[in-house]
């Protein structure tokens, strides 16, 4: 099996789920599909993730994550409604 890499702001992510929403590191790491050694690992490498960037500054690189992820998942859906006209077309 080949080994993941995760993003720094994945990461990130999951510490805060630890350290703001008060889920315990194992319960965090089922719900991300991690190794909860692997996130205690995290916590201790990014102690100060919750609250070290401006929460306005967390805002807009959300919401500009959000409307990449939007962006995309469109296009998706677009492709996946020609590729199903495309086939019905084709049935016999």
């Amino acid at each position: 099996m080949s080994r993941r890499s995760f993003s720094r702001e994945f990461k990130e992510s999951a510490v805060k789920l630890v350290n703001e929403q008060g889920y315990t590191p194992g319960e965090a790491a089922r719900s991300l599909g991690v190794d909860p050694a692997t996130l205690r690992l995290w916590l201790k490498k990014f102690p100060a993730a919750s609250g070290s960037v401006a929460p306005e500054t967390n805002l807009r690189a959300e919401v500009k994550r959000l409307r990449e992820e939007n962006k995309r998942l469109l296009l998706e859906r677009e492709i996946l409604k020609k590729a199903t006209a495309f086939f019905a077309k084709q049935q016999p």
